[in-house]
């Protein structure tokens, strides 16, 4: 290993190569960059990004790549210049330091899977990358060789930062082509995880594998289902059911075999956990978990709802943590694909359901509210569109994964659904988030079959089908105009919603005849 990085240019002063949990916690604490709370979890704080950076988030232009990707305010271009010289300057920072190697995999398909190498300076984010990817087996890393490498080097100061091509000192840029990423300026664990996803959603459709920004788990009837939806929406919560396994809770494949998990384990928000809601991540976060930026008192009780530090406070943890999990990390074709959205405006039903149509309209809109913490700057719910509920990820044309996803859910007969998280009765300030486990009682109905002989009434504004009932759940909620006490205030705040889905979609207009499927 210390061979292999004297090749690369980077000579450390001593190495720690796939530690075991205890080896991690070990150094952690060793180094003070943890903390234990009072069950024996390590606690480490992030600096001062508590979230992702996209504004600082590159991809190497070259020739091979100029026609494939989307470029743009979210794959920002960087000159192969620019990358040799911020290549060197990480290099040169970790020269002389003791450095953290995690080896091993994104993708539990093997025909699809990325052998991967993660170095860092701080313990803990070696220790992220041990929760977050699929882990090897000894035999696997006798002859490990990794495709794709990180190195993660936040100390490394970029004075010229302008005249590289950056936007500040913080920079996470990907090489495509030379397969590697370098991250500088942010110690956020996060950027590690997602420059691996933004990766594999490049390599991927180029082998007519669809990646996506979901959840998934699976009935026992062998049913699999997907939850597509943006940081904040709730695809970890709601797809860790005590009565489905668990695939995954961020990012999957959909291959012509069914879907499968690109990661090792679940990055979870924290803020607000309560036990009695969410038992299988509360009971997850333990002795080789790893909780960011939450506050405990004296004697190392979290307190989970402090956001003093951040709302986006979280726990990463490898998947075998959850109890009900499906081993492989892969399943069937799904029958059931759903989209989470928060509706900040409080104007989309909670529960609805989509034709294909429908389905790829609401696809390539991507509507939700950014919540509070999810990225920098961020401290109110904020109306966003993210193109495939992904875009800050998604390096190709919207409409290259648009039409993978079309095509699948034809060819297997999957039912898609617009499920909102977000508020009833009054926009954000004014109504309530509607309530967790009314969200859970929708899904089970979706999932158990319960809505199958169920009328639907197309909404007036939206034109998404809304049933008339759901099993134990209030009718009245239903219909978002039911819940506000002005009816008048309802109907001004949805056609602001529909003006801002009109203005965002006609940049797709050409793309089928799928504006027909969205508001009028």
């Amino acid at each position: 290993m210390l061979q292999q990085l004297r090749q690369m240019d980077i000579n450390p002063s001593a190495i720690y190569c796939n530690l075991s949990q205890e080896e991690w916690r070990e150094q952690e604490l060793k180094r003070e960059e943890g903390r234990l709370s009072e069950n024996g979890t390590v606690i480490v704080n992030t600096g001062i990004y508590t979230g992702r950076s996209p504004n600082d988030r590159f991809i190497v232009k070259n020739k091979s790549n100029e026609n494939l990707i989307d470029w743009g305010d979210v794959n920002l271009p960087l000159s192969e210049k620019s990358f040799s010289i911020l290549e060197a300057a990480v290099k040169k920072e970790m020269d002389n330091n003791e450095l953290f190697i995690f080896d091993g995999f994104a993708g539990a398909d093997k025909r699809y899977q990325l052998p991967l190498r993660v170095v860092t300076m701080k313990s803990w984010q070696g220790h992220f990358s041990h929760n977050m990817f699929i882990r090897p087996t000894e035999n696997e890393l006798e002859n490990f060789k990794p495709e794709f490498t990180i190195l993660n080097a936040s100390s490394t100061e970029i004075e010229n930062w302008k005249e590289l091509g950056l936007n500040s000192k913080v920079f996470i840029v990907l090489n495509l082509e030379k397969k590697m990423a370098i991250i500088g300026g942010t110690e956020y664990g996060g950027e590690i995880k997602k420059s691996i996803f933004s990766a594999l959603n490049y390599y991927l459709p180029l082998e007519g594998v669809m990646p996506m920004h979901c959840s998934a788990n699976i009935g026992k009837n062998e049913d699999s289902a997907l939850f597509f939806g943006l940081s904040g929406t709730g695809k970890t919560t709601l797809s860790t059911d005590p009565n489905r396994r668990l695939i995954g809770d961020d990012e999957h494949g959909w291959s012509d075999s069914g879907i499968f998990n690109f990661e090792g384990g679940c990055y979870a928000k924290t803020i607000n956990l309560d036990s009695s809601k969410e038992p299988d991540i509360f009971n997850a976060i333990r002795p080789g978990a790893l909780l960011e930026n939450v506050i405990t008192d004296e004697k190392g009780v979290v307190d989970y709802s402090d956001g003093s530090i951040t709302e986006n406070t979280r726990v990463s943890y490898p998947i075998n943590y959850i109890n009900n999990i499906e081993p492989t990390e892969q399943g069937g074709h799904p029958n059931n694909v759903i989209f989470l959205t928060c509706d900040a405006f409080g104007v989309l039903p909670p529960i609805s359901k989509l034709t294909p149509e429908m389905a790829m309209y609401h696809f390539l809109s991507g509507y939700t509210a950014k919540v509070a913490g999810t990225e920098q700057g961020i401290t109110e719910p904020v109306a966003t569109f993210s193109t495939c509920f992904g875009a800050p990820f998604m390096p190709q044309y919207p409409t290259t994964y648009a039409e993978l996803l079309g095509e699948k859910l034809k060819k297997h007969n999957a039912q898609a659904w617009l499920v909102n998280t977000g508020w009833s009765g009054g926009a954000y300030g004014t109504g309530e988030r509607i309530d967790l486990p009314v969200t859970r009682r929708m899904l089970t109905a979706i999932l158990e079959g319960e809505l199958d002989n169920v009328e639907f009434t197309p909404d007036l504004n939206f034109k998404i089908l809304i049933p008339d009932n759901v099993p134990e759940v209030d009718s009245k909620i239903l219909n978002p105009r039911n819940t506000w006490e002005d009816k008048y205030a309802y109907d001004d705040k949805a056609k602001e919603l529909i003006t801002l889905f009109k203005n965002n979609f006609v940049k797709y207009e050409s793309f089928g005849d799928y504006s027909k499927a969205g508001p009028d």
